[in-house]
């Protein structure tokens, strides 16, 4: 059994019953505490998809986690800027109407949200390091050019079945 704090019971509360049908997992709740109990693997996933709903992704972003095996992380502002103005530093990260997020999030195919002082990212494992590096060259002073051509340089391409292994034949 897990036992989680959320500051936003609420939407978990009212996803309730999907997320206890599609994760195979008992929800319970008392005040802002949350219990998670099901084999370990689903709580695992479990756990990860009610971090994201309370980092404030929407819910099918946060069930991507489990549908297409991506993950969830979060890189706190405060490490990777020496700056004071913290609310600068977000500002460089969302851009103006947005429009930084929305490059980044396209480039890397990753899904962000800021809260805080943190960012979130989900996303496939391998599109996660380039979307995370680019979060920290931003975060350090890096121009946003220079970020997005290196995301453009370091895009995971799909890997493709070339036909090079051998079919097994079907005996007649």
């Amino acid at each position: 059994m897990i036992k989680l704090i959320s500051e936003k019971i609420i939407r978990i509360i009212k996803n309730k019953k999907n997320l206890e049908k599609d994760l195979n997992i008992k929800i319970k709740n008392r005040g802002a505490e949350i219990y998670l109990s099901g084999n370990p693997e689903d709580e695992y996933i479990a756990e990860k998809i009610i971090e994201a709903l309370d980092f404030g992704f929407p819910f099918a972003t946060a069930m991507l986690i489990k549908k297409e095996d991506f993950d969830f992380i979060t890189i706190n502002i405060k490490d990777y800027s020496n700056q004071k103005n913290l609310e600068r530093v977000r500002g460089r990260i969302i851009g103006k109407n947005g429009k930084a997020l929305k490059t980044l999030s396209s480039l890397s195919n990753c899904s962000f949200e800021i809260k805080d002082n943190q960012i979130g990212i989900i996303g496939d494992p391998d599109c996660i390091k380039g979307a995370e590096e680019a979060c920290k060259s931003i975060l350090k002073g890096s121009k946003h050019a220079n970020v997005y051509s290196y995301l453009e340089k370091h895009q995971v391409k799909p890997l493709f079945d070339l036909g090079l292994k051998k079919l097994k034949k079907e005996k007649q």
